[in-house]
């Protein structure tokens, strides 16, 4: 008896899609680390396009913002700054967006967990509570959790389901939560009762957060004024006198010295934001 040939459903086209990344597994060298922060940025700012249209992107912003600095000033050091400027602009925007998209998923964690526990109390099952959570939940916790029921739909594991929430949120909540959810599915235990203290523990973790950002409120903002000082100076000396940078770089010294200070202040400003970043991560 000869089997039914599967053949092409465009309903289910982008089921098994495979999502496009610039990092390998079977590495850890630096170029790789870079490749997977990059991968995760695209992930969790839900920007929605792929890594490779965000990297195209970022050559035209750099290529268009270098064309005009050299019509304007015609000088090859300006069109090179302007032309990093350009490139890391689009990913200084998703970078806000992802830390955007964090806090408000982090503000509907709490409630998510309240409504589960809820459905869990009803007697429905785990997943059947994970359904109905995932529909009543808005964007942009609520599409994560639609897509890991419709990983259980597809018949993966509770486990294997919940494993891309903390990587596509960024959230250690949503780990503690993946993790608490799939240790029942294991062992049993009082469900509602976790889902109860891990819901006070995050909004506690919430206020601590909110006391902490308004402590250091006034060290943010030295260091972002720290950051955006040196750039903002030489904008000023280059709208004063045009030929600035002809006179700053007009022997090799002076090249050198201030190529280096733009790379002391690209490494600078990384750090600072790393850990402004760390400061607030959630």
């Amino acid at each position: 008896m000869a089997s039914d040939l599967i053949t092409p459903q465009p309903e289910f086209a982008g089921i098994l899609r495979e999502q496009e990344t610039f990092a390998r597994d079977d590495s850890n060298d630096m170029g790789n680390r870079i490749n997977s922060w990059f991968d995760l940025l695209m992930i969790q700012s839900g920007i929605g396009l792929a890594p490779s249209m965000v990297l195209a992107l970022c050559l035209c912003s750099a290529l268009t913002l270098a064309g005009v600095a050299f019509v304007w000033q015609e000088d090859l050091l300006i069109a090179a700054i302007s032309g990093l400027l350009g490139f890391v602009a689009p990913i200084v925007v998703a970078t806000m967006m992802r830390a955007r998209r964090q806090s408000v998923m982090m503000n509907q964690m709490p409630p998510m967990i309240d409504e589960l526990a809820r459905a869990a109390k009803t007697g429905r099952s785990l997943e059947a509570c994970l359904q109905v959570v995932a529909n009543d939940t808005p964007v942009p916790l609520g599409g994560e959790l639609r897509r890991c029921t419709d990983r259980i739909a597809l018949g993966l594991p509770l486990s294997a389901a919940l494993d891309e929430l903390p990587v596509r949120t960024g959230l250690v909540s949503a780990s503690v939560l993946a993790t608490a959810l799939s240790v029942h599915r294991e062992t049993g235990g009082d469900l509602v009762h976790v889902l109860e203290r891990l819901a006070t523990t995050i909004r506690d973790r919430i206020q601590f957060q909110g006391r902490l950002a308004a402590a250091t409120a006034a060290s943010r903002a030295v260091a972002i004024l720290m950051i955006a000082l040196p750039p903002g100076i030489l904008a000023f000396f280059l709208f004063r006198d045009p030929n600035y940078i002809d006179s700053l770089t007009a022997s090799t010294w002076a090249s050198r010295l201030t190529f280096l200070a733009i790379v002391l202040q690209i490494i600078g400003s990384i750090w600072v934001m790393r850990i402004l970043a760390n400061s607030k991560k959630t």
